[in-house]
């Protein structure tokens, strides 16, 4: 799958100074990196790590994590990577919740095999290791994964867009998250086979970042290299609403079909308004409320989670497709995020 963007070292070096710095636990914090909230006697502490705290995916995520905290007496510690991709801020926040004696994590890997180590020494210590939403690699390095099918979430929107094009012949353009990030990877592998793809029909792949500013100018350079592109794959709604921005520049937002993944509340109302054709919602709340209590659980009387729990998926569109099941914008207005 083609790939374009990549860090420098230095860059690297600068930002993981940066993610130490902002990703050390305290014990009130409210700063952007971490914070610390706790409910009750505050007896079972959890670790939650996401990839930044700004993403309204994972903001909600962390809303989801508080709540359960809150509903099972459980103390919650927070942090988040600078950047998406910041995987030496999310070591060194697993290093400092392993030392604060918490008896989980939960984590959205940026950087699903670079973690791993990580992992490896909190689990030594005795410490619940569970991926949220990202899947490590392997996907047995954690002791339990709660994630959407991405790999599904992808297959449904390559379904939709192969029924909404009506055997017209096809011009994709894919707009990806980064290199080496599983969920990227599985989303843009299902979109292909829900659509009968291969990489070889990709006139165009940019990676964005799941950012819309990048988003635009991805599509900008996809459109300079192939104007007749017809089918935009994107890997989240920020990619979406940036492809759309360029394609309307240029004319082209009515006669291009977008597709997307998230199911995020921006995002539900771009479908409703004809931005964007259809999404495949996830729920990172549940994802949140489920590692939580499972960490409640282990704390408790010892049981470990374990394996894969799918938290669902469901498409939304307001231009349903025959053979493709899906739910209006209604539904997922109800069921959005963010």
């Amino acid at each position: 799958m083609p790939r374009t963007t990549r860090l420098s070292s230095s860059l690297l070096r600068a930002a993981a100074v940066t993610g130490v710095a902002a990703l050390t636990l305290t014990a009130c914090g409210s700063g952007s990196g971490s914070s610390s909230s706790s409910s009750g006697s505050g007896e079972v502490k959890v670790g939650l790590i996401t990839k930044t705290d700004t993403n309204p995916f994972f903001v909600k995520m962390k809303e989801g994590a508080e709540k359960a905290a809150k509903e099972n007496g459980a103390q919650l510690v927070t942090a988040a990577g600078k950047f998406d991709g910041d995987n030496a801020g999310q070591v060194t926040a697993m290093e400092n919740m392993v030392a604060s004696g918490v008896k989980g994590i939960l984590i959205t890997p940026s950087d699903s095999k670079a973690i791993v180590p990580a992992i490896e020494k909190a689990k030594a210590k005795g410490v619940l290791v569970i991926a949220l939403d990202t899947p490590t690699e392997p996907e047995s390095a954690v002791d339990a994964l709660f994630a959407t099918d991405n790999l599904k979430a992808g297959q449904l929107i390559g379904e939709y867009a192969k029924a909404a094009m009506s055997g017209k012949t096809a011009k994709i353009a894919a707009l990806d998250l980064a290199p080496g990030v599983s969920v990227g990877v599985q989303r843009h592998d299902g979109f292909l086979k829900g659509f009968g793809a291969t990489d070889k029909d990709v006139v165009c792949a940019q990676d964005t970042g799941g950012d819309q500013a990048k988003g635009q100018t991805a599509m900008e350079n996809c459109l300079q290299k192939e104007p007749g592109i017809n089918v935009v794959y994107t890997i989240n709604e920020p990619a979406a609403l940036g492809a759309y921005t360029a394609l309307k520049a240029k004319g082209r937002e009515k006669d291009v079909l977008i597709v997307s993944v998230d199911g995020g509340c921006t995002g539900t109302q771009a479908v409703k308004d004809g931005k964007i054709a259809a999404t495949s919602q996830q729920y990172p709340l549940k994802m949140a409320a489920e590692g939580v209590k499972a960490v409640v659980t282990y704390a408790k009387d010892g049981k470990k989670a374990s394996g894969y729990t799918d938290t669902g998926v469901t498409l939304i569109t307001d231009k349903a497709q025959d053979g493709v099941t899906s739910k209006d914008t209604a539904y997922g207005l109800e069921n959005c995020w963010g």
